[in-house]
């Protein structure tokens, strides 16, 4: 008989775990606690499992839990990791699971532990010997920063599913389609100097004032001339998320720095991106040789397009409840689809808690999950 902890106690060991990603070592974390307690779980219950160190993660590993013979089946794919949190803004410590108002509170309840222990709720009672075709699950590392987990996972090819269901807050809507992210950083080096003689220094300021008007040009050019409708942002964005340059009122600039955001739709490279950037560039470039300098701020994510109409889709669609929509986020969908499966994002909370103070998961979503899974994998698996 299983000794599994019950639905509450695993939301709240994971929670316990801290797990945050970050690109500066400083606030960066080990996913290797709740990797832990996920392989004992999945053991218990009878799944092989692996632990491979993901590369250039400092240490950090991807689970792979898989049961059941045969080809294809279904894979349940999630995030191990959270992003970090701002602990003046929270009501209580992110990393102990509050019951209030029917909801529970803690950072990863929603995006996205939680899923991995309704994944094993589903399970508990699930004929696992009867399965035809096998579960896999995949525990990635980094997905809020590099999704460096998904990436090498995709590329081992460990795994052949004929289905995958990622496990993020979608209000349990299944997702096909969603756009990519790339974000950029724009320096520009000027010469310093005394205001009052401007003809002395180079403003950099100046120069990033050329550099966002033809910037906005790009804007308008990818607004205008790249369209989805399925999307409620049915064209690219492009947002100006950061500037900082200068010191003093009285000192010519010589350094500003520009951070901006793109978000593509299906079909659009980030290398295609990354060069229309410097395409647009390149006059002021050669105006002010050596003076423009563009960098990628951190690993971007691809958009990723899955169908309305196949069939996993439709089936789950029925199953859920709910239609199949498109979304302006990103996630690891592009890297799981490159094994080849029919690939959906469907989880349980809104969207709109992640990556927020307080966040929570409504209890109301526990036993529709729970039960949305078990029918998922009745279909992928035994049926």
């Amino acid at each position: 008989m299983s000794t599994l902890p019950d639905l509450k106690s695993c939301f709240t060991q994971l929670i316990a775990a801290p797990s945050v990603s970050a690109l500066e070592a400083e606030a960066d974390m080990s996913n290797h606690a709740v990797i832990n307690l996920l392989q004992n779980w999945f053991s218990e219950l009878g799944f092989d499992c692996e632990t491979p160190t993901v590369e250039d993660s400092r240490n950090k590993q991807n689970l792979i839990a898989r049961i059941g013979q045969g080809k294809g089946g279904l894979l349940l794919a999630g995030h191990t990791d959270t992003v970090p949190f701002d602990e003046g803004r929270w009501s209580q410590s992110p990393f102990e699971m509050i019951e209030k108002d029917n909801r529970w509170y803690g950072l990863g309840t929603c995006d996205m532990k939680g899923f991995f222990a309704l994944v094993l709720e589903a399970l508990k009672d699930m004929p696992l010997d009867q399965f035809k075709r096998p579960l896999t699950i995949f525990a990635s590392a980094d997905e809020e920063t590099t999704m460096s987990g998904a990436k090498a996972f995709a590329d081992s090819k460990a795994v052949a599913p004929d289905y995958a269901v990622i496990g993020e807050p979608t209000s349990l809507k299944p997702v096909y389609m969603h756009k990519g992210h790339l974000a950029q950083g724009i320096r520009v080096i000027g010469r310093s100097g005394h205001s009052s003689d401007p003809a002395r220094g180079l403003n950099a300021i100046e120069v990033m004032h050329k550099v966002i008007s033809q910037l906005m040009k790009l804007k308008q050019h990818l607004s205008e001339n790249y369209r989805e409708d399925a999307f409620t942002v049915p064209y690219p964005t492009m947002n100006f998320g950061h500037i900082h340059g200068g010191d003093a009122a009285n000192r010519i600039c010589g350094c500003c720095d520009l951070h901006l955001d793109i978000r593509p739709l299906p079909g659009m490279e980030l290398a295609e991106l990354e060069l229309m950037v410097l395409n647009y560039l390149a006059d002021i470039s050669k105006e002010y040789p050596g003076s423009i300098s563009v960098s990628t701020l951190y690993p971007g994510a691809e958009s990723f397009a899955g169908k309305a109409d196949n069939p996993w889709t439709k089936l789950v669609a029925e199953l859920s409840g709910n239609e199949a929509e498109v979304v302006n986020y990103s996630t690891e969908a592009p890297y799981i689809n490159k094994l080849g499966c029919q690939t959906l994002v469907l989880g349980p909370g809104s969207i709109n808690q992640a990556h927020q103070p307080d966040e929570y998961i409504g209890l109301e979503y526990l036993t529709p999950t729970v039960e949305l899974i078990k029918k998922m994998i009745y279909h992928a698996c035994i049926k």
